[in-house]
């Protein structure tokens, strides 16, 4: 068997059942490693590397609650949280299922097991954990190569993060155009970032436009460039976005607030490569590799008449979700914890962490904003707090729930009150806001960049 291949730790109290597993996974090419204590498999993960481990749940302290084996699936967990552990018991139920997966488990397997799916299951593990620790390692490599405070920075440990990092690691390196969607504040452009990171282009330029943000009468400017006299203030040649993405990635934010009398020239771009700036005949080539975001529902603008099916496809080649904070609050605290180190250098403070009432407060709150909310409240905590911890007082989580007294405030404060009542009342949806607040939309994505909305 090469040395090359996957090894993976079985542990259980009964020598019958390692043999078992043992010949099966050895039979699929695997190099296996068995032990029959918790004590031992933590022994074990601390001496080498594993692909994956698959654990009992029960063992001689106890032989049908499975607390020993959740005790030290959380203890793997601990040790590696990317490492991927697989249960296994015979005393199956669906609380413990449930809470296997919550305590970092990535599946679930009961006694006596079905080959097949057993197989299925640790094929499929360890090559989604291998993919991570690709992505992990591209992550590191780049932000050696570019400096520690360059490139971005994904904090993403929970169950519902582990599809995206999968997809990033997988898709990552390939030329495909990415759409990203989700709601606003998710970290769309983090993502982006990452997968420009872990690209053979990422020695190359990563140029971001928020599309939201241009007024159409500058949008091909913007898109394609110009040349000088193409226009009242055209007084020297401009290159656009998409040449200077040229060789890299053009990360388009809010692409669902592209015009569409804009929408046949970007498509044609992305199907030919080639372009015009405003004012000249000559034509240019560009080879830039798309990353799109949006919170919008496209697929509901295309029956709607407001967005281009066939750009839509040509946008779509892969498809990233990315899930609200709500859905993803193992990250809190580590979220948290990474704005607090980037606020305490901003602004030289000597705060060391958070105190339980601000813990508590973070983990309880809903998060509409998701993580960018988080990043500003812990920015506020970082300003206002006395000591050397943030309490929950000093984030300001409570403000938003409750109406201010609008004598005073100042007129930005009001402003910005408005466009956040407004955008929680609308679910979010920027476009529906903007028409409720009679503002085009450039003006209220300017609004929501000055603000930081």
């Amino acid at each position: 068997m090469p040395a090359s291949a996957p090894r993976i730790l079985i542990a259980d109290d009964q020598p019958d059942v390692l043999e078992a597993l043992r010949l099966l996974l050895k039979g699929e090419g695997y190099q296996i490693d068995a032990v029959k204590s918790p004590a031992a498999v933590l022994r074990a993960v601390e001496s080498r590397d594993f692909a994956l481990v698959l654990i009992d749940l029960n063992y001689a302290r106890d032989t049908t609650s499975g607390e020993e084996g959740l005790e030290l699936l959380e203890k793997l967990q601990n040790l590696d949280s990317n490492l991927p552990v697989v249960v296994m018991t015979a005393w199956a139920s669906v609380e413990i299922a449930v809470e296997a997966m919550r305590r970092g488990a990535r599946d679930f397997v009961t006694k006596p097991w079905d080959n097949p799916r057993l197989l299925a299951i640790v094929r499929n593990q360890v090559d989604l954990g291998s993919a991570v620790r690709a992505f992990r390692r591209l992550e590191q490599e780049n932000q050696i190569l570019r400096g520690k405070d360059a490139g971005p920075t994904m904090i993403a440990e929970s169950v519902s993060m582990r599809p995206i990092l999968d997809m990033i690691a997988r898709v990552g390196p390939s030329d495909a155009n990415i759409l990203i969607t989700g709601e606003n504040g998710t970290g769309k452009g983090v993502v982006a970032r990452a997968l420009h990171a872990v690209s053979v282009r990422s020695t190359d330029p990563f140029i971001s436009v928020n599309m939201g943000g241009l007024p159409e009468g500058i949008f091909e400017s913007e898109l394609f460039g110009h040349v000088r006299g193409a226009f009242t203030d055209a007084k020297s040649d401009r290159a656009g976005r998409f040449e200077l993405a040229d060789g890299g990635s053009l990360f388009m934010d809010e692409i669902g607030n592209i015009p569409l009398s804009q929408q046949a020239k970007i498509l044609r771009t992305l199907e030919t490569g080639e372009f015009e700036r405003v004012g000249s005949s000559r034509t240019y080539r560009a080879n830039v590799r798309l990353i799109s975001a949006t919170n919008a529902d496209l697929q509901q603008q295309v029956a709607d008449g407001k967005f281009r099916q066939d750009l839509l496809f040509r946008l779509n080649t892969i498809h990233i979700h990315l899930p609200p904070l709500r859905e993803r609050r193992e990250d809190i605290d580590l979220l948290a914890q990474h704005f607090l180190k980037q606020h305490v250098k901003r602004y030289n403070k000597s705060i060391t962490g958070f105190d339980s009432s601000a813990t508590e407060a973070m983990r309880g709150y809903t998060w509409p904003g998701n993580v960018r909310e988080l990043d500003h409240a812990v920015e506020r905590g970082c300003l206002m707090a006395q000591g050397k911890v943030i309490k929950a007082g000093d984030l300001g989580l409570n403000a938003g729930n409750a109406t201010p007294q609008i004598e005073d405030m100042s007129i930005e404060e009001v402003e910005a009150y408005l466009i956040k009542k407004t955008l929680a009342r609308c679910d979010g949806n920027a476009r529906k806001a903007a028409e409720e607040l009679g503002l085009s939309r450039s003006a209220f994505y300017r609004r929501l960049e000055k603000y930081g909305l």
